[in-house]
């Protein structure tokens, strides 16, 4: 069995910042693609930022220049620094991670971790 689980999130005053950690464990054999979404009340999910496993990163209009995704291949773990939080920032933010297994290859998703940024 493949997992994801995420921490890092909590309130934080605009202006202020917060890394995020997102670790895959289980009996997995490689990742691939790792990422950040969010999803605030009331709306959809989106992508935030996204890192493939050689370390190339994209990122969304809303995290673009305040947020930076890493990855540590060791740890098996992403990271998310957010710099700058804005209120607009708030949100349950999920890390996502395409995995191979010994018996499939699919998108694995955590349970999420709040972020809120108080004005």
């Amino acid at each position: 069995q493949v997992q994801l689980v995420e921490s890092g999130g909590g309130l934080v005053q605009a202006g202020g910042s917060l890394r995020l950690s997102c670790a895959a464990s289980g009996r997995l054999l490689d990742i691939n693609d790792m990422g950040w979404h969010r999803q605030a009340p009331g709306k959809q999910r989106e992508l935030v930022a996204l890192i493939t496993s050689g370390g190339s990163t994209g990122y969304s209009e809303s995290g673009k220049g305040r947020f930076t995704i890493s990855r540590d291949n060791a740890k098996n773990t992403v990271y998310l620094q957010m710099n700058n939080l804005k209120p607009e920032d708030t949100a349950v933010y999920y890390c996502k991670a395409n995995i191979r297994s010994a018996w499939s290859l699919k998108d694995y998703w955590g349970q999420g971790t709040q972020v809120t940024v108080s004005s």
